[in-house]
């Protein structure tokens, strides 16, 4: 595993915004790209009064920063990239507040700068589904925010539903409860058939050895069980990322919205999803982007 670029290396690779902008234009386009206009190769031309690109033929414009987070922003590239190398070098986060100490900027700006980042951390990391035959899956759920009052909920909680492929990714979901039909279509929807799921004793899960050929195994942790020495079931490893993330957020963030707590476990998952190879999420983050249509 090779370690994250340190912040020395990050502004010898981008020391300024038209660095920062020729990597755009080099990871989307590059030169010999197609014109969508005139639909011949071309060599393109920087035109320096806007962050764009000139075709050598018909003079259409290409411009590196649309369909990316750098979109329709006054903000340094520099600045985004640098934030965004922020993101990379963390465990538990960046907050809006340590944006704005740091980039200079106004707490609007950090907050809205984050979001997009942590948008695009969820569109890369994708929606790939997990387990499949021979596969081990951890599924579980627990509660962020609020204080609990009783077993199935509590007030002001949000509740975060998860399934651990072990040694692989992991899939976070915001849900509305715990109860079987909103907790299964997930399953069905992100786990592969003839997985063996692991789950602890809550009723919920008690369909899931008939969908799919779902093979299920619990774990009772009202026995004081976090390993079941029959059948090897176990869901330490999901409760170690709910730990993990519920650290994270106190610890850096104080408290989540409800409204945007999707968008912060999404960046966890991405996270966790490169915990055995960091080195690439910021060249990942600055390299993948949706695919552009005809401007």
């Amino acid at each position: 595993m090779t370690k994250p670029i340190t912040t020395a290396q990050f502004f010898r690779l981008y020391p300024d915004d038209e660095t920062c902008l020729q990597h755009l234009f080099n990871v989307r386009f590059g030169q010999g790209y197609e014109c969508p206009k005139c639909e011949r190769e071309s060599k393109w031309f920087r035109i320096k009064a806007e962050r764009a690109y000139s075709c050598q033929w018909c003079g259409h414009h290409l411009h590196p920063t649309v369909g990316t987070p750098f979109e329709k922003t006054r903000t340094p590239l520099q600045l985004w990239f640098y934030a965004i190398h922020l993101f990379t070098t963390t465990r538990h986060g960046v907050s809006a507040k340590e944006l704005e100490r740091q980039l200079g900027m106004t707490y609007k700006t950090a907050w809205r700068m984050a979001k997009l980042i942590r948008e695009h951390m969820t569109d890369v990391d994708g929606d790939a589904p997990v387990g499949g035959p021979f596969k081990k899956v951890q599924i579980d759920e627990t509660f962020v925010g609020g204080y609990r009052r009783n077993g199935m909920g509590g007030k002001g909680k949000a509740v975060v539903f998860g399934m651990l492929e072990k040694g692989g990714d992991v899939v976070t979901e915001v849900v509305v409860d715990r109860k079987s039909g909103t907790l299964l279509p997930h399953v069905v929807k992100h786990v592969l058939p003839y997985s063996e799921v692991h789950t602890d004793t809550l009723r919920s899960y008690g369909g899931l050895g008939t969908i799919k050929g779902y093979w299920h195994k619990q774990v009772d942790h009202s026995k004081e069980q976090y390993v079941c020495h029959e059948s090897g079931a176990t869901v330490n490893a999901i409760e170690s990322f709910w730990s993990h993330l519920k650290r994270s957020i106190g610890g850096t963030h104080t408290s989540v919205s409800p409204k945007y707590l999707g968008l912060y476990t999404k960046e966890f998952e991405y996270r966790f999803n490169r915990r055995n190879r960091p080195e690439t999420m910021l060249p990942e983050l600055l390299s993948t982007f949706r695919p552009l249509s005809a401007e």
